[in-house]
């Protein structure tokens, strides 16, 4: 049996190693915080939520047919919580069972057959559950997986699983079949089904089939060990397929419980983002081909997560721009800005809901970030070289086709040098397909980006400052300016006007 909650057509590889670039992604736009969000305490559904959010999908119909689930899920959150409990249920009790340390054909048939007891009623729940809530669902995936359990869970699979049980239990015995070998040694040894026991007349007439019987004696230790050993070899085979089948179930409700914990994760997110009235939708994912973002309200979810008060959001409209360059004010909400964009990406390619009142972007195959960074306390380089390291390393991961963040990048030498890197550095991803969102102070490399435009299309945002210097954290097209008003900074430290009115920029 197959889930196939995440995937139309495949299992997600819980094992496979994340993207290199998930160690970044992570400390730049403050996952951590949106997987505090969705697991609460449970490391479960952390460990499961950050696997899924840091594995891309690409294809905008795997995207949708994810989104659909959850807007199911969504829409009917008892559902999933009892489906998430009934799973979790389950693989505790198969962890209760007592393990054997003798790996016989008889202990494997006995703990194969309990588990299979337990797998049993759980299933028949599972079944019941589907029963109540499929003609309830419209998602192609969940309505898939409940027709699946009602066709494979049916009443005759359940009666023949309980006969089988029945017979392994071995009441009256074990019936073996063998024949005579090399040496008068037995071989070919078959576990038989038992048959009809004989009725009162044949019990008292002995009008049954004639048998040969031999009683071993009380004290004849090394006839019970023969003995035993004859059991285990006649046993072996029906044992090993029980595990088999018994293993087959567990991995179904372990591979379920994944699933399902990451629709676990989205419902506690959305739960709390609600709680504070901020606005939540599911994105477009547009086909890849051509550069889009078009969003409305969109804002810093990990932001919110972290702040009793909602968070200011903004309108941007870059469809067709390959490039945009974020500018303005100090402190006037550059840098959140562009971490929405990057969460917002990631959750939509994750088939999560996202921030916004509305969001639609084309998919991209990879998202990478190159944000400023501390000071190396360990003194073994430069910021400088430390910054084109790890361009160096983007580099040799970026793609046709995917995105990268620069927040205040190129900063640690002079103006005209670091304007130089980034403007090379820029082109040069334009020219290979590479999407590019920019948030840079300095105004010369914004300036020659505005004035000779990338032929791929950019928008220029810059960040609103009212006129008595207030920042309303909301962004606005806009040429790039000479100044980053670090005077209003200084006279919110200091109480005075600065002394120069040449600001750094």
């Amino acid at each position: 049996m197959k889930a196939f909650l995440l995937h139309a057509d495949r299992d997600v590889d819980w094992d496979a190693q994340l993207s290199p670039e998930a160690g970044d992604l992570t400390r730049d736009l403050g996952l951590d915080t949106l997987f505090d969000a969705m697991a609460g305490e449970d490391k479960f559904l952390r460990d499961t939520a950050r696997h899924v959010v840091l594995t891309s999908l690409t294809a905008p119909e795997a995207i949708v047919y994810r989104q659909q689930i959850l807007h199911d899920f969504l829409t009917h959150p008892d559902l999933l919580l009892q489906l998430y409990g009934l799973v979790v249920e389950t693989i505790a009790a198969e962890r209760h069972i007592w393990p054997s340390f003798l790996r016989s054909p008889d202990s494997i048939m006995r703990r194969a057959v309990e588990m299979m007891d337990i797998f049993t009623d759980q299933l028949k729940k599972l079944r019941k559950v589907s029963d109540e809530h499929a003609e309830n669902m419209s998602s192609p995936g969940l309505t898939r997986f409940f027709r699946m359990l009602q066709a494979e869970l049916d009443d005759a699979y359940f009666q023949t699983m309980a006969d089988h049980l029945r017979h392994l239990q071995f009441k009256s015995g074990v019936l073996v079949s063998a024949e005579l070998g090399h040496g008068c040694k037995g071989i070919d040894y078959v576990l038989r089904r038992p048959g009809p026991k004989p009725g009162w007349r044949e019990r008292l007439t002995g009008g049954g089939p004639p048998s040969h019987t031999y009683r071993l004696p009380d004290r004849d230790e090394a006839g019970a060990r023969a003995l035993a050993e004859l059991r285990d070899r006649s046993l072996n085979l029906a044992a090993d397929a029980l595990a088999r089948s018994a293993n087959h179930i567990l991995s179904f409700f372990t591979m379920l419980s994944r699933e399902l914990g990451f629709y676990v994760g989205c419902l506690n997110l959305h739960q709390k983002l609600a709680a504070k009235g901020e606005p939540c939708c599911f994105p477009t994912p547009l086909p890849p081909g051509g550069p889009s973002l078009v969003c409305r309200g969109l804002y810093d979810t990990c932001l919110s997560l972290r702040r009793a008060e909602r968070v200011v959001g903004n309108d941007v409209d870059a469809d067709g721009a390959a490039l945009i360059v974020v500018t303005g004010a100090n402190e006037g909400g550059k840098s959140t800005f562009l971490r929405s964009v990057g969460l917002a990406q990631l959750m939509m390619q994750a088939g999560l809901f996202v921030s916004a009142n509305s969001f639609a972007a084309d998919v991209r195959t990879r998202l990478l970030t190159h944000y400023r960074r501390e000071e190396d306390a360990q003194m073994e380089s430069g910021k400088l070289d430390e910054e084109l390291a790890r361009m160096s390393d983007i580099a040799s991961q970026v793609t046709p086709g995917a995105v990268v963040l620069f927040n205040e990048s190129f900063a640690a030498t002079n103006e005209r040098e670091g304007s130089e890197i980034g403007r090379q550095i820029t082109r040069a991803l334009l020219g290979c397909g590479v999407k590019v969102l920019l948030v840079t102070h300095l105004y010369d490399l914004a300036h020659s980006l505005h004035e000779q435009p990338p032929a791929q299309g950019a928008v220029f945002l810059r960040a609103q400052r009212g006129t008595d210097g207030r920042r309303t954290f909301r962004l606005e097209t806009g040429e790039p300016l000479p100044t980053s008003f670090g005077e209003d900074l200084y006279q919110n430290v200091f109480g005075e006007p600065a002394r120069s009115t040449r600001l750094a920029r």
